[in-house]
C-alpha cells in the first residue's frame, strides 16, 4: 500500500471518528431523553442518504480529467483543511475553548425535554428529525472527504473503508459506555486530519498543473511533516501569547483590588 493510500484510509478514518462522535452525542441525548426508535430510524435515513449521495457523485466524479479534478478538490481541501487546523490551532494555543461532550450533551437533552411529545403515525418526528439533521449534517464532511480523496487517487472504496471503520467503533463504543465519548482526544484529531487535508490540497493542487514532486507520492510526507512543524509552533506561540494576556489580566485585578 502506497504512502498517499495509507494517508487517504488515516485522513477518513479520523474525521469520520470525529463527526460520528459529535453525531452519536446527539442521537445519544434524543434517544435517552424521547425514546430509541424514532431516533435510530433518523440516524438510520440520514445515513441511507450519505450514503446514497457518495454512490451518486462518485461516478459523476470520476468522469472529470484526473489532473483538472485534482486541481479543483486540491483547492477544496486546502481551503477546508486549513479551516479544521485553525481552530484546532486556536483550542491548542488557548484562543478558542474545547469542545465539552458533557455541556453539549445535556444541552441537547435540556432542548428535547423541552418540546412536548406529539406522535403520529407512531413515530416522534421531532426526535426523527433532530437525530436525522444532526447524522446528516455532521456526516456531509464526512461524504465530501470520502468523495473528493477516493475520486483523485481512484480508491473509493479505501475511503469508504476509513470512514465505515471509524463509524463501527464509535457506535460499538458507544453503545458499550452508554454515555457521551468525552475521552476522545477530538481536538488533537481535528487537529491531524486538518494538516492531512492540507497536505493532500497542496500536493493535489500542483500535480494536477502538470508538475512533478519529488519522489512523487514520497513528497506527501515532506509536506505533512513541514505544516505539522509549522502548526506546532504555532500553537507555541498562542500559549505564549494566551500565559502572557493571562498574567497581565492577573497583575491588573490585582491592582485594581
Amino acid at each position: 500500500m502506497t504512502t498517499s493510500v495509507m494517508m487517504l484510509v488515516l485522513a477518513a478514518f479520523l474525521a469520520s471518528a470525529v463527526e460520528a462522535v459529535e453525531a452519536f452525542t446527539l442521537v445519544l441525548a434524543v434517544g435517552v431523553t424521547r425514546g430509541w426508535r424514532s431516533s435510530l430510524i433518523g440516524a438510520g435515513t440520514a445515513t441511507l442518504a450519505l450514503a446514497a449521495v457518495i454512490a451518486a457523485f462518485g461516478p459523476a466524479l470520476s468522469l472529470m480529467p484526473i489532473d483538472a479534478l485534482r486541481v479543483i478538490v486540491g483547492t477544496l481541501l486546502l481551503i477546508f483543511g486549513l479551516q479544521w487546523l485553525r481552530k484546532a490551532i486556536l483550542r491548542a494555543g488557548g484562543y478558542k475553548a474545547l469542545r465539552d461532550e458533557d455541556a453539549y450533551y445535556q444541552a441537547e437533552r435540556a432542548a428535547a425535554q423541552a418540546v412536548g411529545i406529539t406522535r403520529r403515525a407512531g413515530m416522534d418526528w421531532y426526535a426523527f428529525t433532530l437525530s436525522f439533521k444532526g447524522v446528516f449534517l455532521e456526516g456531509l464532511e464526512v461524504a465530501f472527504i470520502v468523495l473528493t480523496f477516493g475520486t483523485s487517487q481512484g480508491s473509493i472504496p479505501l475511503a469508504v473503508l476509513g470512514a465505515g471503520i471509524a463509524l463501527v467503533l464509535v457506535v460499538v463504543v458507544g453503545v458499550l459506555v452508554h454515555e457521551p465519548l468525552r475521552r476522545v482526544p477530538e481536538n488533537t484529531m481535528k487537529f491531524a486530519v486538518g494538516v492531512m487535508l492540507a497536505t493532500f490540497g497542496i500536493f493535489w493542487s500542483v500535480e494536477g498543473t502538470g508538475i512533478e514532486w519529488p519522489g512523487a507520492d514520497g513528497a506527501l510526507l515532506g509536506i505533512l511533516v513541514v505544516l505539522t512543524l509549522v502548526s506546532l509552533g504555532l500553537v507555541a506561540v498562542l500559549r505564549r501569547m494566551h500565559a502572557r494576556h493571562a498574567l497581565q489580566a492577573t497583575s491588573i485585578a490585582g491592582m485594581g483590588a
